[in-house]
C-alpha cells in the first residue's frame, strides 16, 4: 500500500494549479474523471497504467496530472469545496457523466484529446495521449 501513498501526490486536485503548473513547466494537463471506489474501470486504469512505474517516471517529466474523483462511499468522501470544484469540471469537461473519462488539456483548459479505459500497456497508453498533443 505504501508504494500507492509514495506516489499520490503526483496528482493534483486544483485546477487552478494545474493551469499554472502547465504554463511554467510547458506540459499539457491529463485530467481524470474517476470514481475510485465504485468505478471497475477507473480501478484497472489506475492500476494497470497511473499507477506503473513506466508511466509515474514518464508522467513526471510530460504531464501535470489532476484528479476529479467522485467516491461514492461515506468514508471517502470529499470536502464540500473540493467535491464542489470536481462538479464544475465535470460540468465543463464531462458533461455525458463517463467514468474513467480522460481529457488531455493544454495550459489555457482546451480540450485537445480525450479517452477512456482500454486494455493498453502504459507505452501505448501514453502514445494515444500524446496523439492528441502533437
Amino acid at each position: 500500500m505504501g508504494f500507492t501513498q509514495l506516489h499520490a501526490q503526483q496528482w493534483l486536485t486544483s485546477f487552478q494549479k494545474a493551469k499554472e503548473l502547465s504554463a511554467i513547466q510547458e506540459k499539457e494537463i491529463i485530467l481524470v474523471f474517476q470514481g475510485s471506489d465504485w468505478c471497475a474501470p477507473c480501478i484497472k486504469l489506475n492500476r494497470e497504467i497511473f499507477e506503473t512505474p513506466y508511466f509515474l517516471t514518464y508522467a513526471k517529466d510530460h504531464f501535470i496530472m489532476l484528479q476529479a474523483d467522485f467516491p461514492k462511499r461515506k468514508k471517502n468522501s470529499l470536502t464540500p469545496e473540493l467535491q464542489a470544484h470536481n462538479n464544475a469540471l465535470a460540468e465543463r469537461y464531462n458533461k455525458g457523466g463517463i467514468f474513467p473519462f480522460v481529457v488531455v488539456l493544454n495550459k489555457d483548459g482546451s480540450v485537445l484529446g480525450q479517452t477512456s479505459y482500454s486494455k493498453k500497456t502504459p507505452q501505448e497508453y501514453i502514445l494515444e495521449l500524446e496523439g492528441f498533443i502533437k
